[in-house]
């Protein structure tokens, strides 16, 4: 019998210290999604700083393709609800556009300035905004923290109208953290302050998909263990509650690594979301 205890759950979900030459990230994604957003706005094909709610970080970036687009994909940053923001990410919309989708980033606000809760609903308003902008079918993509979110956004409870949920075709999250029980002992709970009730009411993995729901849960091969059931976590339990789901582990990806394929037209990544 194969038996397994996590006795250091801060380790178990410390990404930074377990990845080599760990310190070249965010600073990596920075410049390619500058000069993304730069090329973007010289060929009139983006749309910054949209204002989806009250909050200063209540703002979503809109990435065109060349004609009518054949839909929406929405992308979802990670950073365990306490960092980052869309600035990072505008070039991994590079693959979806150049299929022919929008693609829509938003921020939103960070803990411990808002629960969880809060951050979900503020992720509804945006795709809510996003789904104005854009007509006909809707991807959305997240990572890590933003793949708990987009996951979030199928369940049955979920803050979206039956109307803007039946326009959501797939849902791909990447590396995406399903079941917040786990966070509860690790030291940045302190910020997160979840608690029993909210991980309950707000881990995708404890809730029921909607009806039709798809789902791909895709993660690095080599992430933290931890990663690895909170991908497998999902699709298990929602395969078992009708949804259909796949589970894709893509080798020699790491969690900083695993979301790049979404920059590339060709990439599984890509095709997973938008023509899966």
């Amino acid at each position: 019998m194969l038996e397994r205890m996590i006795s250091d759950w801060d380790d178990a979900y410390a990404n930074g210290p377990n990845i080599p030459d760990a310190q070249r990230w965010p600073g990596a994604w920075v410049e390619p999604a500058r000069a993304f957003r730069k090329h973007m706005e010289e060929k009139k094909r983006a749309r910054l700083d949209i204002a989806y709610g009250q909050a200063p970080r209540n703002r979503l970036d809109l990435f065109l393709p060349d004609g009518t687009p054949k839909g929406l994909v929405v992308f979802v940053h990670g950073g365990y609800w306490l960092k980052l923001d869309k600035s990072c990410w505008s070039h991994l919309a590079g693959g979806s556009v150049e299929l022919g989708y929008a693609v829509a980033m938003p921020s939103y606000t960070l803990c411990p300035d808002i629960r969880i809760s809060g951050i979900v609903d503020e992720i509804a308003a945006s795709i809510v905004k996003a789904a104005g902008l854009v007509k006909g079918p809707v991807m959305l993509a997240g990572h890590s923290a933003g793949g708990h979110l987009v996951s979030r956004m199928i369940a049955r409870a979920s803050p979206l109208s039956d109307e803007l949920r039946w326009r959501i075709h797939r849902v791909v999250s990447i590396s995406g953290l399903h079941d917040l029980r786990p966070l509860m002992r690790t030291a940045m709970n302190e910020q997160l302050r979840i608690d029993e009730d909210e991980a309950v009411a707000q881990s995708p993995a404890l809730l029921q998909p909607v009806e039709g729901a798809r789902v791909v849960c895709w993660v690095g091969g080599s992430e933290r263990a931890e990663f690895l059931r909170q991908s497998a976590l999902l699709a298990n339990i929602w395969t078992g509650l009708g949804a259909v789901t796949a589970s894709v582990v893509e080798p020699d990806r790491h969690h900083f690594n695993v979301i790049e394929g979404l920059a590339d037209a060709s990439h599984p990544l890509t095709e997973a979301l938008c023509e899966g």
